[in-house]
């Protein structure tokens, strides 16, 4: 992801001389290709969060147009009092770009875990959050980043994670989610590089003669309403998946709108359970560990659908 978002971050600079990206001190060698075309529109803040936010602050209440970059828990934890009060508060044309959501850092252990971020950001007025599930998605997230007046959130994998899109996103609008696959039965709605896996699991289901529908929410806050309210009415169920806390993020976002529906559709959410991870290991391993992996999801699903009532959608 951290690719298509340089890509999509050079053909803003290219359009638009107001913007400007600080690193905290990290990513060179990804952001290799601002430095050599744009040496005057980057600056390395150093390992300073809270400083780089009020720099992206100042400069931004001159105009500009200010993308901060680090990675996890530094960009968002750190200096949260300097998000809340120096960028949403005044509607501050900051955006907040965190590498390496959920378990990408998944080695580095706790510290580097970003499992509370989304429910944090949300919390905030005034914050847009994006929460791409591939480099398709985050490149069309960096985008509508840019061009989203106020504060923004853009939560982003690390490298190298598998593509879901065949081709670019054309034609998105946020906060519409993305629908990846149709389905009848249940539907798996996730928020961020998760994406990988409700895929994966749908197509386990599908061998297992159960039809999973999978949406992409790329923008999680604010959320579609409409969207949401629709996927309550044609499924008895809906499974959030997210590499994250479950307590304030993208599935209590799902329920609190589904809960408002008052149509009685059942919400479960397939997260880290209200606990801090104490395990390291890679990200896929922590997805095992933790119950978010392809296969944790498909058994999840399928003990839903064998639950008398939720056999098949409300109108297939």
């Amino acid at each position: 992801m951290r690719d298509a978002f340089v890509r999509a971050l050079l053909e803003e600079m290219e359009q638009d001389s107001r913007i400007v990206l600080i690193t905290g001190d990290l990513g060179f060698g990804v952001l290799q290709p601002v430095w050599d075309r744009f040496p005057e529109r980057i600056l390395n803040a150093g390992i300073a969060e809270q400083g780089m936010v009020g720099l992206a602050a100042g400069l931004a209440a001159t105009g500009k147009i200010v993308l901060v970059y680090s990675i996890g828990n530094f960009p968002t934890l750190r200096p949260l009092e300097m998000i809340r009060n120096d960028c949403a508060y005044p509607r501050a044309n900051v955006k907040i770009v965190c590498v390496g959501g959920g378990f990408v850092y998944g080695s580095l252990g706790m510290s580097h875990h970003a499992t509370e971020d989304m429910a944090i950001l949300r919390a905030l007025p005034d914050v847009t959050c994006f929460a791409p599930g591939d480099p398709a998605e985050a490149e069309a997230a960096t985008h509508a980043a840019i061009r989203t007046a106020g504060t923004c959130y853009l939560r982003l994998g690390r490298g190298n994670e598998p593509k879901v899109h065949a081709s670019p996103v054309v034609g998105w609008r946020l906060p519409a989610p993305l629908t990846i696959r149709q389905g009848t039965q249940i539907a798996l709605l996730s928020a961020g590089g998760i994406l990988t896996q409700t895929v994966e699991a749908a197509k386990l289901l599908e061998s297992r003669g159960i039809s999973a529908e999978v949406v992409s929410f790329l923008c999680f806050k604010p959320m579609d309403r409409e969207a949401v309210r629709k996927l309550t009415e044609r499924f008895p169920v809906l499974l959030t998946v997210e590499e994250h806390n479950v307590t304030g993020g993208f599935g209590s976002a799902v329920c609190e709108i589904a809960a408002e529906t008052g149509n009685g559709c059942r919400v479960i959410r397939i997260g880290l359970q209200d606990c801090y991870t104490a395990v390291v290991g890679t990200q896929q391993y922590l997805r095992e560990v933790y119950g978010m992996d392809a296969k944790s999801i498909a058994d999840k699903a399928e003990a839903l659908i064998s639950e008398k009532g939720t056999d098949a959608g409300r109108n297939p």
